[in-house]
């Protein structure tokens, strides 16, 4: 992984996540060093990355979440060659290894909704080797903690933080940094 990447997570530990273009033109201003974007299509994800990569930060692209590519690595291969992006983000394994064959950041997300959860990050996490996985929801320190102590890779916690308190406690279970929506925890 570029140390550039792992150095901007780590010295800003809030990643502004964007989902429309209001927020876009919002995070330009934030202290958040990486931006994920969580919205677009093929007409217009490139010009997206532009305005994040033009304001000197790191854009990571929400693969599954852009209208009009579909879950093979074509899409990868779109990305990299139509867009400035860094990297991207997405829950699909073959993505994730596609897109480290092609030397982009990774961060594979999961959703923890039960037990199985656990040895199901721990397979794909052999399997797949991303640079980060990113936790949703994120408010649940000791599921957090427990994912961090079987990760070798970083986690990010995303989903429902709302304020200072939930950041910390996050950073607190061992995350290395959180993603979220709200803009209001950009500006912490």
């Amino acid at each position: 992984m570029n140390r550039e990447f792992k150095d901007a997570i780590e010295n800003s530990p809030i990643i502004a996540a964007i989902k429309n273009d209001a927020e876009l033109h919002q995070c330009l201003t934030c202290d958040s060093r990486v931006i994920f974007i969580l919205y677009g299509d093929i007409c217009n994800i490139a010009d997206i990355v532009d305005t994040v990569k033009s304001a000197g930060k790191i854009a990571l692209v929400h693969l599954d979440l852009i209208g009009g590519l579909n879950a093979k690595e074509i899409a990868v291969d779109f990305i990299k060659k139509y867009t400035r992006a860094d990297g991207i983000i997405s829950t699909r394994p073959q993505l994730i290894k596609h897109a480290k064959e092609l030397s982009l950041y990774t961060v594979m997300r999961f959703f923890v909704i039960d037990s199985m959860a656990y040895d199901n990050i721990e397979k794909q996490l052999h399997a797949v080797r991303p640079d980060f996985i990113e936790i949703l929801p994120a408010l649940m320190p000791k599921v957090i903690s427990r994912i961090c102590d079987l990760s070798p890779v970083p986690v990010i916690a995303g989903g429902l933080i709302s304020d200072k308190e939930d950041v910390m406690q996050m950073i607190q279970a061992g995350a290395i940094s959180i993603s979220s929506t709200n803009e209001k925890v950009w500006f912490l």
